[in-house]
């Protein structure tokens, strides 16, 4: 799975060995902080593809790695299986040179990432979760309903 480093400047990305053979890239993937417009958390990554993998790899329902293009723009992905994931929207802006309009990865650290990206961090880089301070919030368990008891039959008169 992916490692994402965050400082004041930059995103980056970091690619496992087997990530980087499989989505054809050899360096960590880095997005300049100002450029990021949007991150959405999903729980079906799948539903967001688009376009075609160039180059890349892709087993349908199971694992999508590598560049993808299309009409709507150029994407980079790291999906597996259906796990949640991670959409962030890039826009160059003035005219900067950026390499993707839309990164995609299967992480469980995608609450922590936005987290981190709406906090000021330090000029160095460190994993999202070291940066959110406190505990991420975590779904609350249901109540348990209390049952009422059971009328048991009156017993035969006889």
């Amino acid at each position: 799975m992916v490692t994402l480093l965050l400082d004041s400047a930059q995103l980056e990305v970091v690619l496992s060995p087997l990530e980087r053979t499989l989505s054809f890239r050899r360096t960590s993937l880095r997005v300049d902080r100002a450029h990021i417009v949007k991150v959405q958390l999903t729980d079906d990554a799948w539903t967001w593809l688009r376009g075609v993998p160039s180059p890349g790899t892709q087993l349908r329902g199971v694992l999508a790695m590598g560049t993808w293009k299309s009409a709507g723009g150029t994407d980079f992905l790291v999906v597996h299986r259906r796990k949640p994931a991670v959409v962030i929207d890039i826009d160059p802006g003035d005219g900067a040179d950026v390499e993707f309009q839309r990164i995609m990865l299967t992480t469980r650290h995608g609450l922590a990432l936005v987290q981190a990206l709406q906090l000021e961090t330090e000029d160095e880089q460190a994993e999202v979760t070291e940066i959110v301070t406190g505990a991420i919030p975590a779904p609350a368990a249901k109540p348990a309903r209390a049952r009422a008891p059971r009328a048991r039959p009156a017993p035969a008169a006889g």
